[in-house]
């Protein structure tokens, strides 16, 4: 049975032995079979697994040791249960990742220039969040081809229901009236020409019809209206989508839309992307709403498109930089919506990030096909 270790450990070690210990001696030897609860999560989420095994990667072994970023050790005890001759490494900071990542031959949760110099075995890195643009510009995760495997998906239909719920505010004037309630005004109209909305027969734009897009433009649909949507990848998608167009049509669909979601991941492609000649592109009084990446926004030209009227409200979860500075004239203005970057956050997002990092586990200890490998080239 190998052994759970944490540096300076301590009590959290004695937890730790006790809740591994408990567990019968035979599981040692024996593969972890697949979670049928897992299975059907991944069905649901429609979780997307590489072509081909990782045992059949070049540079692939066994692993030995696995360094596992801020995990309690009850759950890392849920680890060990699934990769049998194991070592996993429980780190909570930097340091103490890079002083142990030196024996790691994978990480889960963390990814840096300093942990990879520090672990020149690494070949795999699971990531806790759907975003990886900070890893995949650490040189050596290209360099030494080391496989990333991500989130994706997995926050998609909390993300999708926070977009939906910032479209609601602003059609029904929830961004007016609660700050008036909070007054004390009891205001029934709101300034010119702000008016109430109904999303039914409006139409929304995706930008970047991937895991989140897809599920925005489902409960979109679902009340009424009409989806439109950009996908780098090709035209291809679901029945409810009216229309797909590639990334050079952005502008041309911008102009028909009451409201301009983006979930695009953060590239080159996509920084910047939303600037002064997008906002004049876009049909005058549309609301925009971003959970991608704050700096796929030119944020002084999102700011002057607010001001000028051109866009009549922006949602916005994310920002450049985070956290939003306090001179920002984004804070004071009565047709912004701000979020502190939680759209992903529910009471269910650890539990299933836990179970797809779990199973991730199993099949590369197992040499198995893995779930939502990056495409390091492409950064999602």
């Amino acid at each position: 049975m190998a052994p759970i270790f944490r540096a300076g450990a301590g009590l959290a070690q004695a937890l730790l032995a006790w809740a591994w210990f408990g567990v019968p001696a035979a599981m040692a030897d024996t593969p972890a079979s697949v979670d049928p609860a897992t299975t059907a999560l991944i069905e649901r989420l429609g979780l997307v697994e590489s072509d081909t095994p990782v045992r059949e990667r070049p540079g692939w072994r066994k692993p030995q040791r696995i360094l596992v970023w801020n995990l309690s050790p009850q759950l890392a005890a849920s680890l060990q249960a699934v990769a049998p001759g194991v070592e996993l490494l429980l780190a909570d900071d930097a340091a103490e990742a890079a002083a142990l990542a030196k024996d790691a031959d994978a990480v889960l949760g963390l990814c840096s220039a300093e942990l990879l110099a520090a672990g020149p075995n690494i070949r795999w890195i699971q990531a806790y969040s759907a975003g990886v643009e900070r890893c995949v510009a650490v040189p050596a995760v290209r360099e030494r081809n080391i496989l990333l495997t991500n989130m994706q998906r997995v926050a998609g239909p909390v993300m999708a229901e926070h977009v939906i719920a910032m479209m609601l505010a602003y059609a029904r004037g929830l961004h007016f009236y609660i700050p008036e309630r909070m007054a004390g005004r009891w205001t029934r109209e709101m300034p010119p020409p702000a008016q109430l909305l109904t999303l039914e027969g409006k139409t929304v734009l995706v930008v970047g019809l991937g895991g989140i897009g897809v599920e925005v433009a489902k409960r979109a649909h679902a009340l009424g209206m009409r989806v439109i949507a950009t996908r780098a990848s090709g035209r291809e998608g679901p029945a409810f989508v009216s229309y797909v167009g590639l990334p050079d049509e952005l502008h041309r669909l911008a102009s028909e839309a009451d409201f301009i979601v983006n979930t695009a991941p953060l590239t080159p492609a996509t920084t910047g992307l939303f600037d002064a000649k997008f906002f004049d592109a876009a049909k005058p009084g549309a609301f925009f709403v971003n959970v991608g990446r704050g700096r796929s926004v030119v944020q002084p030209d999102l700011i002057a498109a607010l001001r000028s009227g051109r866009l009549a409200g922006a949602g916005l979860d994310v920002t450049d930089p985070e956290p939003l500075p306090a001179d920002s004239p984004l804070w004071k203005m009565q047709n912004v919506i701000l979020t502190p970057h939680i759209s992903a956050g529910s009471d269910l997002g650890d539990e299933l990030r836990f179970a797809i990092g779990v199973e991730n586990l199993r099949r590369y200890a197992a040499g198995e096909k893995m779930l939502s490998v990056v495409d390091v080239a492409k950064g999602y």
